[in-house]
């Protein structure tokens, strides 16, 4: 499909979702964790593939954060089905009050519709961003780079799976075909069709998409990641925490990279 064609399927998708009780989404997030696992095979041919095709063109950092391994498909779907022990954030009652002549009036959370997520390299958002959005009660489009772009086929192909599975529609999961920065301009100008984009990655892509879109963008941040020592602090849990938050796996977005210890024990 086309990217408009994507965005057309996606907006139509969106009604069902958003009308989709806790259980039927909830239903549909455990079947997308289930059909994650049944093509765990499928997955690592095709991240096989886009390692293979990365080696020599990016850094080790980034093909660390592209590979795939059982394990690792095994925390993504462990990831989904935490999404379904959440709250349903669609319906919660913000604020409510009575007026004086007897209308009682709510302010209530409601789904946005289609939510397009763009992002680089790491296939395991594909996954993350399709729970929250389903878990939410919204269709998302996911445009992944073109480094990952094989093994977010192969996760979207086992999601949708996993939606169609639970009564909802399937093309509430979709993946833009197109990887070039032709597509991520479309979904930026997708008025009518995308109620919201996020970009997902370096502040390159963030400023582009936060400067160039027509559509609402939500700038979401861009890392340094710290870690603070208070004073009063055990610190040997501290020092655990330290070492676990850098050296557990280090090329990762939210690997520690500032440690910031209080004045009164910093010598200590």
């Amino acid at each position: 499909m086309t990217t408009l064609e994507i965005m057309q399927s996606a907006k139509i998708a969106s009604y069902g979702v958003m009308t989709a009780d806790t259980q039927t989404k909830n239903n549909a997030l455990s079947a997308m964790a289930q059909a994650l696992l049944a093509h765990t095979d499928a997955i690592l041919a095709a991240n096989k593939i886009d390692c293979e095709k990365a080696k020599g063109t990016v850094s080790d950092v980034m093909l660390d954060r592209l590979l795939l391994t059982e394990a690792r498909i095994k925390g993504m779907a462990q990831g989904i089905l935490d999404v379904v022990a959440l709250p349903d954030p669609a319906g919660r009652v913000i604020e409510s009050h009575t007026h004086p002549k007897g209308m009682t009036i709510q302010k209530v959370s409601a789904p946005l519709g289609v939510i397009a997520i763009i992002y680089e390299s790491r296939p395991n958002v594909t996954s993350d961003a399709a729970a929250l959005a389903i878990k939410s009660g919204n269709a998302c489009i996911l445009r992944s780079g073109k480094e990952a772009h094989g093994s977010a086929a192969a996760i979207t192909n086992a999601l949708r799976e996993g939606v169609k599975a639970a009564g909802l529609p399937k093309n509430a999961v979709l993946l833009v075909e197109d990887t070039s920065r032709e597509s991520a301009n479309e979904l930026m100008r997708g008025v009518g069709y995308i109620d919201l984009l996020i970009p997902r990655g370096g502040a390159g892509l963030i400023r582009n998409c936060v400067e160039n879109a027509s559509v609402p963008c939500i700038e979401t941040g861009t890392g340094i990641c710290t870690v603070y020592v208070d004073a009063s602090t055990d610190q040997e849990m501290a020092l655990k925490i330290i070492d676990n938050a850098k050296t557990q796996r280090p090329s990762v977005c939210n690997a520690e990279e500032i440690c910031l210890v209080a004045r009164d024990i910093a010598k200590e």
